[in-house]
């Protein structure tokens, strides 16, 4: 595929796959959360609001992807770009226990916002079932991400009474030029895609009607 993409668009891809990483998705609803409901953080100064929003990018992003990085160091997988489907089985149980780490926070103190409480579900549930879905065909991550992302900020639509419009259409384009940039630059088929789509809209439905009924 990347024969027969100019060297440009090419690039731009890559660059887009690496800054739409799904590890940042939490990190990005948490900063959307804090732009369009903020009232779901009064109490807490600035600085303690910076401080969750390292801890989230800490705990969500970048303990995981030094997991990669050790595993791929230490020989257990062969490139740290997880090209395989066998490389992709510890790092999806790593972020598995971080993603149920990061709901049962949100369950347990009264300070998170209620959108925090499915959202942390729903990924938790989408890493599960990538997990299993991983063992048939090599599913798309970035797919699982952005699809769960512009779920869950249509879903904060109906939760919160906000205005909404403006979030969700740049969620739905991010999640369609995160998605572009995967067929151009990746190995991935269109089923892989199309089934990681799937997969980030399904949990995020999934979670927030389990924990708001």
């Amino acid at each position: 595929m990347e024969n027969n993409t100019s060297k440009p668009l090419h690039y731009s891809a890559q660059f887009i796959s690496y800054v739409f990483h799904p590890l940042f998705v939490p990190t990005l609803f948490f900063l959307y959360l804090v732009k369009v409901v903020p009232y779901e953080f009064v109490g807490i100064t600035e600085w303690q609001l910076k401080l969750k929003i390292f801890s989230i990018f800490w705990l969500t992003a970048f303990f995981p992807a030094f997991a990669v990085f050790l595993l791929w160091r230490l020989k257990f997988s062969e490139s740290i770009f997880l090209r395989t489907q066998k490389e992709r089985v510890i790092p999806y149980v790593i972020t598995m226990f971080f993603y149920w780490w990061m709901y049962y926070l949100s369950r347990t103190f009264t300070d998170q916002p209620l959108a925090l409480k499915y959202f942390y579900f729903g990924i938790f549930i989408a890493s599960s079932l990538g997990l299993i879905t991983n063992n048939f065909i090599k599913v798309s991550l970035h797919a699982i991400g952005v699809s769960g992302l512009f779920t869950a900020v249509v879903l904060a639509g109906f939760l919160y009474p906000i205005s909404n419009f403006i979030w969700v259409g740049t969620a739905a384009m991010l999640a369609g030029v995160v998605v572009s940039a995967r067929m151009i630059v990746s190995d991935h088929t269109k089923q892989e895609l199309i089934v990681g789509f799937g997969i980030g809209v399904l949990t995020q439905l999934i979670a927030y009607f389990w924990v708001l009924s």
